[in-house]
């Protein structure tokens, strides 16, 4: 008897199961308020120069005291080719002739300029308080902006590697009870920062935390339910994040202010923290580190709730061990990084999910992390990208069952990237079409993410499974951390950004169709049966050919 099958033997999906997964699912929620907060707490306000009085002329002073605002712009500061105010520079002096109603704004370029020495007046029509405004991150400092964001996606890449292999030592529900407490007091010590830089050390400190909370809650869940159920636990805890970005745009809409956004999305940890100590450690974890007697402590407590005492009570430590000698002697055979390029089919594998998972999770933020870009309403956005991921992922699921991984996973990178693309050539003023386009290019990548998880598991075998699924994520974090930074590419050439985000998606999808299927295929247990799984493959599709080609 295996280990499922122990499980279903002390009640499989029953009442235990679906707490767990409902408690795991619900801090789930609030991880897209992190990922994409700075949408809201780094908004970008409309701004200017603010305008300075010439006090050497008392006359001035009472003649600017006495000019409406509009004037007073006109006179204070210049005008960039598309005719609005310029938002780095101001006139060194005051250009009164421009009040003449005559005059024209063809001239000032040639009039004396200056940087915004004085500060900068911001439009607080739609963003009232933010972390740009707080700070200035405008002009010369606008970079920071992106920096911020790619440093906390570090930190989720730094998180993954170093909470990851801490869970394996330390358990999965220590670990997740140490990250929901980071999160909590991390996320608040970034709502009181006093300046930049220490908001961007604990923005870092989140995203560690965040990465933490995800891969431990995954495998925590997955450890504890029936092999059956697993698809559609995975979706509930993929909706889970999507149903959290609808919850990012209200909140966001009702808390304009930054410091107190980032508090309300950071206290909620707390409780996840204190519920947590409730949750019963992987019985499979104990058993594989040694610790068979608290296993059955475990899955007795779990029989319990399930209405299956009886069963529970003949559980002990012989007849468990004698149930998971396949998870023991996978966890005893010795196996590292190197496996995932020690053969040409390991290698091509590697490559290949390294190249999905980078280019899905680049492209992804590239679009999700620039919502103002599309000059359209950013919290209506945010609902409208977040909504789009439910029929997405849906529909990748029926994909993913009824046609293939394959080509699942390459229609959706090589359709998100076309429709990136496509926005290069769309006008400015055409805001919906270049909406349209967004929204099916996010829904793809969503699409993808959601095929990613299923495929990039099917591909590697067991023995390094885990170790194949980290790297694929680690290549997610390192995607995500550049793509903040292509955005400053748009300095050089506007639709730079688009042709990188659009390109890298195009070229994965290409190189997806390289992989074997895995569709109705075994999962391989060994490097070797990878190996023959792919001359198995190889042959059938020759003869496929041959066929073909004799018809």
């Amino acid at each position: 008897m295996s280990f499922p099958e122990l499980l279903d033997r002390i009640g499989g999906m029953g009442r235990f199961q679906v707490m767990h997964v409902a408690f795991l699912a619900i801090p789930l929620l609030m991880l897209a308020s992190h990922n994409l907060l700075q949408n809201f707490t780094a908004g970008i306000p409309e701004h200017h120069c603010q305008v300075h009085v010439m006090t050497n002329y008392t006359h001035r002073v009472n003649l600017t005291a006495s000019l409406h605002a509009e004037d007073l712009l006109r006179v204070s500061i210049p005008m960039d080719k598309s005719q609005k105010l310029e938002k780095c520079r101001r006139f060194v002096t005051p250009q009164w002739q421009l009040l003449n109603p005559n005059a024209t704004s063809t001239n000032t370029i040639e009039l004396d300029t200056e940087p915004c020495v004085d500060g900068w007046t911001y439009d607080k029509s739609l963003f009232t308080y933010t972390i740009i405004t707080e700070w200035d991150l405008v002009c010369e400092s606008r970079t920071l902006q992106q920096m911020a964001q790619s440093l906390y996606m570090a930190g989720v890449l730094v998180g993954s590697a170093v909470f990851g292999g801490l869970a394996d030592r330390f358990g999965r529900r220590a670990l997740l009870i140490w990250c929901y407490l980071q999160m909590g007091v991390t996320g608040i010590c970034a709502a009181f920062s006093p300046n930049f830089t220490i908001y961007c050390i604990f923005r870092f400190l989140t995203g560690m935390a965040i990465s933490g909370i995800s891969v431990n809650s995954v495998s925590l869940c997955i450890e504890w339910i029936p092999t059956n159920v697993r698809a559609i636990v995975g979706t509930i805890n993929g909706y889970s994040y999507t149903t959290g970005q609808f919850i990012l745009a209200g909140v966001a809409y009702a808390i304009p202010n930054w410091r107190w956004l980032q508090l309300t999305v950071s206290l909620p940890f707390f409780v996840f923290f204190l519920y947590s100590w409730l949750f019963v450690e992987s019985a499979r974890w104990l058993v594989i580190s040694g610790k068979p007697e608290r296993a059955v402590k475990g899955l007795r407590k779990v029989a319990r709730i399930n209405g299956k005492m009886e069963e529970g009570e003949k559980l002990s430590t012989e007849v468990l061990k004698s149930n998971m000698q396949k998870e023991l002697s996978i966890a005893k055979s010795s196996h590292t990084i190197t496996d995932l390029v020690r053969t040409t089919t390991m290698r091509k594998i590697s490559c290949g999910v390294s190249c999905i998972w980078f280019s899905t999770s680049f492209s992804y933020y590239g679009l999700a992390m620039d919502l103002q870009n599309f000059n359209v309403n950013i919290y209506l956005t945010q609902l409208i990208f977040g909504a789009v991921d439910f029929p997405a992922k849906f529909i990748s699921v029926l994909t993913i069952i009824f046609i293939g991984r394959r080509f699942s996973q390459a229609f959706s990178l090589v359709l998100a990237g076309l429709c990136i693309l496509a926005n290069i050539f769309v006008s400015q003023e055409l805001q919906t079409l270049r909406m349209v386009f967004a929204v099916i290019g996010k829904g793809s990548l969503a699409a993808s993410f959601n095929c990613a998880y299923i495929f990039s598991g099917e591909l590697f075998p067991t023995v390094i499974r885990q170790t194949g699924l980290g790297l694929g994520s680690t290549m997610a974090r390192v995607g995500s951390i550049m793509a903040p930074l292509v955005l400053l590419t748009g300095e050089f050439f506007p639709s730079l950004p688009l042709i990188i985000y659009g390109s890298a998606p195009i070229l994965s999808g290409i190189a997806t169709g390289l992989l074997p299927e895995t569709h109705n295929v075994p999962l391989p247990e060994t490097i070797d049966e990878v190996e023959r799984q792919s001359k198995h493959t190889i042959k059938d599709e020759l003869q496929m050919n041959v066929l073909l080609h004799s018809t």
